[in-house]
């Protein structure tokens, strides 16, 4: 799985998920451009791929923002020559902290942002890029969506859970009229991941039939297959990595 030839942009790759995909993408050759919100953790992110070896460029600016997404994926492109890869990993509640409620609890001003960078953060980075892959006649976007977007979950993570679902669901239309211009789109669906709170850990491990959690090594290799040459004939599919969670 080469990428000497291509250019990744990877959303909210500052952190977490998204730098352990960003740093397994510049590790097989690939150029990326690293997205966060905050300037400083971009700039980290690029220094720590760099110091690997690998290729980066800081690309900081708010997924959630189309005018501000619009503008900077298209100097982006013109610096980089376009972009090949999309990998929309910025998640979360976004620059907020992870408010978990129940529905029937949460106030609906709060609603937005989830919605905002789960589900418009994917609408507003595959737009900007569609049509360039399209051109080029190359292209691989890869939305990182949750169980919680495919299955029903008693962690009141409801509005989450469903801004996940419609930004995997875009993938699958997407895959439908992109798939004759060489592009594909498909999901990775991350089970519970080792982000979470420490007191929670051990309970939640004793659920997962591999007895751990999932790591960015674990989301990036499925990535870096779905971007791969040997990944050009799935489309509009969900990858599961959940370490065997809900074996379905």
């Amino acid at each position: 799985m080469d990428f000497d030839n291509r250019t990744a942009l990877v959303t909210g790759a500052g952190q977490g998920m998204g730098l352990g995909i960003a740093q397994r993408l510049a590790s097989q050759g690939a150029r990326v451009l690293i997205n966060d919100i905050d300037p400083d953790r971009a700039h980290a992110a690029v220094l720590a791929i760099e110091s690997e070896g690998g290729r980066a460029d800081t690309a900081a600016f708010d997924v959630t923002d189309i005018d501000t997404v619009l503008a900077a994926v298209k100097e982006l492109e013109r610096r980089a020559g376009g972009i090949d890869i999309l990998v929309n990993n910025a998640g979360n509640a976004g620059s907020e902290a992870m408010n978990q409620l129940p529905f029937k609890d949460m106030p609906h001003q709060d609603w937005d942002k989830f919605l905002a960078v789960n589900l418009y953060g994917v609408l507003n980075c595959s737009k900007a890029v569609v049509s360039g892959m399209c051109d080029r006649g190359w292209g691989r976007i890869i939305t990182i969506s949750s169980e919680a977007g495919r299955v029903g979950l008693d962690i009141n993570v409801a509005l989450y859970g469903v801004a996940k679902a419609g930004g995997a669901h875009l993938m699958r239309h997407l895959a439908r009229e992109v798939g004759p211009f060489g592009v594909t789109a498909n999901n990775v669906s991350l089970g519970l991941m080792d982000n979470v709170p420490a007191e929670f850990a051990d309970a939640i491990v004793r659920t997962i039939p591999i007895r751990r959690l999932g790591t960015p090594a674990d989301a990036a290799a499925a990535v870096a297959w779905l971007a791969s040459e040997e990944a050009a004939w799935v489309t509009g599919q969900t990858l599961v990595v959940n370490g065997g969670s809900y074996a379905f």
